[in-house]
């Protein structure tokens, strides 16, 4: 049924006399007119007519009444034409829905009144045109078509005059250019009306292309923004209200650009991945956005350089999409394909933006300098000072493939790895966040269900970084680097190499250093693109950062997509295999694998069965455990129970089984069973449940500091509970806490975090976990088992002083136990102009020692860094 709140606006903007009277007196000659003079419309035969209008005027509101008696309206996006009935929303021309709201009586004459914006931003309309209509019964047997998936927008022009002010009033938004006039509801209920509506339109000339956005809340005290600062994840650890733009400029419902705007002005951007199924947010553009708040709600502008884009060449329409969070009422909205089956970034579901002019990519040049003076004492007593030269340029190589080159790389903006405290035999997992190695990096992904905790056939941190451990590596400087990446018609195309230099003592321990040699690396990926959403591609490595010789690893996948079903839902199906060298390599070199994934709302379930053979581990890779044959499911029931305060309820099964290469025996295993999973209505969420689990290790290991686990076979059960409260409020909380068995012991977990949020002005966040237990373990000198108790904590806090979306401090201390080190990252980023930033960074470590418990210095490292980037 048509939203109820829709038809009381309606009828209540209807009523306002003195508004009426206004509008009559401010258009009195066009009134004046004959009805025959005004727009005139035609309405076709038959149930589920067909409206039309000349001459074509950009129409806001088609409304049908009965009697003076409102049935269903529309909002249009400008179009000369509309099918009806269509509920509150946007939809394609010529769509109707299977099931109108208000159905038509055959023989009864309505009255069907068309409605022009005049102004958005004030809610300003008039009407243009009326027309009666007497619907005929439809012949015997005709179905009715049914709703398309894909609605269009026309860009308007961009003029060179055009105010960039984020207020979204002026004159070049109201000159022609059409408008999505409000979008559907996902979340709480699909296909619904928002509370409040949304106005997107896009303008558009051959350099740079303009987004505005006008978001009308009519409780504009209660609009959710805390962050002003660049790449937030609005939808993860900072959850506000925000708008999604999601472009996809080769048309190949596959990969896609996402920018994010929050009310004060809070900014991300990031690369669609996984086919869509992720984002990935540590790449960065150039890119502006402003934005600007009044009684009636918010708007943005988001204005995106064409030289900061990869499009597909000749191509007048691309891919687009709009999403609207509203985290007050935990309330999203979409304007394309708005079912919870699909996510924003799926672009095969995305509507259309048309009428996009030839864009001036001019030369395709940017080169970017950037001066950097550094400060460090790398122990008392002894400061050193220098200063170095980096570069950066791309090169265009046509409008859908990017080269790019980095000359004496410098990374002292990057932000440090956040800690983990880790009690388990396997490595820990860091992710990326360098930006050469960022752009392009949805081209690098290889199969399907490939991720840190089983593989990683191309992992960049493998390149400019090392040590003993993941936690514990450090950055080689990079010589040079070189890098392709784009679309060749429908293959996608990567190819990378870097180079670094040779550093004669490198400090793998505390105690003890190695020689690096200078090591060159590489990566090269192809992916065609084949059907309708599916691909085909290879993938080669070369290289090793620590010199070992013959290094190297191929591989080819292949991925089946459809988004189409049993009833529109989302299957992929990926195979894959890879095969790998190196000198120190023995046995069986090869890793294989399969997923069956289904990813919808209510059932999501998948499985796996991934194979890597004990001498499979390439240098450029993340392998966390060789030798296993994993088999891997994982069943998710989801369903929406319509209480008045639960939202959606989650019960998860999963059971991960790691045998040995052969399936001989098993290694490993874990089973996870979440019976209670409640998402609130007010965004709050409650889990419990349980994990039962089992381990064979091969080898002694350590498991906390002094603490080594002996050989054998264990088997225990951990209970969980989690609370965490909605991201909404000043003050939000989220703590984990897990008790049970461990190995040849227990374990006690508990994690917390806080995040306190008085203003946009300042974030301050504590997070902290204390694992406290006890095991039975090896007496290295005695050569005997004892019962030892153990406690590992971890400490982090994080400071952010928002002075404005182009001015930032953020501040990042944190401390554990098992290193026993406590660092501070302290960064303040100046965007001085969209093309350039100034970076003042101080990073300070400090070590207990445990012979006193006293601090001791460790190093401490002041630099300061600016680029600029010049255009051509």
């Amino acid at each position: 049924m048509r939203s109820k709140k829709f038809m009381s606006r309606y009828l209540t903007l209807a009523r306002r006399g003195v508004l009426v009277t206004i509008y009559f007196l401010w258009i009195g000659p066009l009134l004046a007119q004959t009805e025959g003079e005004m727009v005139k419309i035609s309405v076709s035969s038959g149930m589920a007519p067909t409206f039309s209008w000349t001459p074509d005027i950009p129409i806001g509101r088609l409304v049908v009444e009965d009697a003076e008696k409102e049935l269903w309206g529309t909002e249009t996006e400008g179009t000369d034409t509309y099918r009806s009935p269509i509920r509150y929303g946007v939809h394609p021309p010529d769509a109707i829905e299977p099931e109108p709201a208000n159905p038509l009586v055959a023989g009864q004459t309505y009255k069907v009144s068309l409605f022009r914006w005049i102004n958005v931003a004030n809610d300003e309309f008039q009407l243009v045109g009326a027309q009666e209509f007497t619907p005929t019964a439809d012949p015997e047997g005709e179905e009715m078509p049914v709703a398309g998936i894909r609605p269009t927008l026309r860009a308007g022009a961009l003029s060179s005059d055009f105010r960039f002010n984020g207020a979204m009033d002026g004159q070049a938004w109201w000159d022609g250019a059409d408008a999505i006039s409000n979008l559907i509801t996902i979340e709480p209920e699909e296909g619904g009306a928002p509370e409040g509506r949304t106005v997107v339109k896009v303008l558009a000339n051959s350099k740079e292309i303009v987004v505005g956005v006008r978001c009308f809340d009519n409780e504009p005290n209660g609009i959710v923004a805390f962050s002003k600062g660049r790449d937030v994840a609005f939808e993860d650890e900072y959850q506000e209200d925000h708008i999604v733009i999601v472009f996809d400029t080769f048309q190949d419902g596959r990969s896609g650009y996402v920018f994010s705007v929050n009310p004060v002005g809070a900014r991300s951007d990031g690369l669609v991945i996984e086919q869509g199924e992720d984002v990935n947010g540590d790449w960065d553009t150039i890119w502006e956005a402003k934005t600007s708040r009044d009684d009636s709600g918010w708007s943005a502008e988001i204005r995106i350089p064409i030289k900061s884009l990869s499009f597909k060449k000749g191509l007048t329409e691309w891919g687009f999409n709009v999403q609207r969070r509203v985290e007050r009422l935990q309330e999203t909205s979409r304007w394309s394909s708005a079912k919870r089956d699909y996510d924003i970034y799926q672009t095969s579901r995305a509507g259309i933006l048309t009428g996009l002019p030839n864009f001036d990519l001019g030369m395709g040049m940017s080169i970017r300098p950037a001066l950097v003076g550094r400060g460090r004492t790398p122990e008392p007593q002894n400061t050193e000072y220098d200063g170095d030269l980096s570069l950066d340029m791309t090169q265009k190589l046509g409008p859908n493939l990017l080269s790019a080159l980095t000359v004496n790389t410098d990374f002292a903006e990057t932000e440090v790895d956040v800690r983990q405290i880790n009690v388990t035999r396997f490595p820990v997992f860091f992710p990326e966040k360098r930006s050469f190695f960022l752009e392009g990096a949805d081209i690098f992904e290889f199969g399907v269900g490939l991720d840190e905790d089983n593989l990683l056939p191309f992992f960049s941190r493998r390149i400019g970084l090392f040590g003993s451990a993941e936690e514990d590596q450090s950055p080689i400087p990079i010589n040079a680097g070189g890098k392709i990446n784009g679309r060749v018609g429908n293959t996608n195309l990567g190819a990378l190499v870097a180079n670094t230099r040779k550093v004669e003592e490198f400090a793998v321990t505390e105690d003890s250093t190695i020689e690096v040699e200078q090591a060159t690396m590489g990566a090269l990926r192809l992916k065609q693109n084949v059907l309708e959403e599916s691909s085909l591609g290879m993938l080669a490595t070369f290289g090793d950062q620590q010199g070992r010789s013959n290094s190297w690893s191929a591989g080819v996948d292949f991925t089946y997509r459809t988004s189409n079903f049993l009833n529109e839902k989302t299957l992929l199906i990926g195979v894959w295999g890879l095969l790998n060298n190196r000198e120190d390599l023995a046995g069986d070199k090869s890793a294989y694998g399969l997923r069956i994934d289904y990813p919808n709302d209510l059932f999501d379930v998948n499985f796996t069965s991934i194979r890597i053979g004990p001498g499979f581990d390439p240098s450029l890779g993340f392998v966390p455990r060789r030798n296993i044959h994993l088999w891997d499911f994982t069943g998710d029931y989801k369903p929406r129970p319509n209480w008045s305060l639960v939202r959606q309820m989650t019960h998860e099964f999963s059971f991960r089984l790691f045998n040995t290469w052969n399936n001989s025996t098993w290694e490993s295993y874990d089973m996870l069973i979440t019976p209670l999973d409640w998402l609130f209505e007010s965004g709050d969420q409650f889990k419990a449940g349980l994990l039962r689990q089992g381990d064979r290790p091969p080898e002694v290991f350590e498991l906390a500091s002094d603490v080594d686990i002996a050989t054998g076979t264990y088997e225990w059960t951990r209970y969980f509970v989690e609370a965490r409260s909605a991201q909404k409020r000043m003050i939000s909380v989220g703590i984990l806490w897990e008790t049970g068995n461990y190995y040849n012991g227990d374990l006690n977990t508990i994690e917390g975090k806080l995040a306190l949020k008085p203003s946009s002005f300042l974030t301050l966040e504590f997070t902290g976990e204390r694992n406290t237990g006890k095991a039975t373990a090896i007496d290295v000198e005695e050569e005997e088992l004892t019962e030892v108790d153990f406690t590992e904590e971890l400490f982090g806090a994080r400071v952010l002083l928002n002075f404005s979306s182009n001015l930032q401090f953020s501040s990042l201390t944190q401390y554990d136990t098992q290193s026993r080190e406590l660092g501070s990252n302290n960064k303040l980023r100046w965007t001085f102009s969209p093309l350039g930033d100034i970076f003042l960074v101080y990073n300070h470590n400090l070590i207990r020692r445990i012979s006193d418990n006293r601090w001791k210095f460790v190093s401490n490292e002041l630099p300061v860094k600016i680029q600029y980037a010049w255009r051509f």
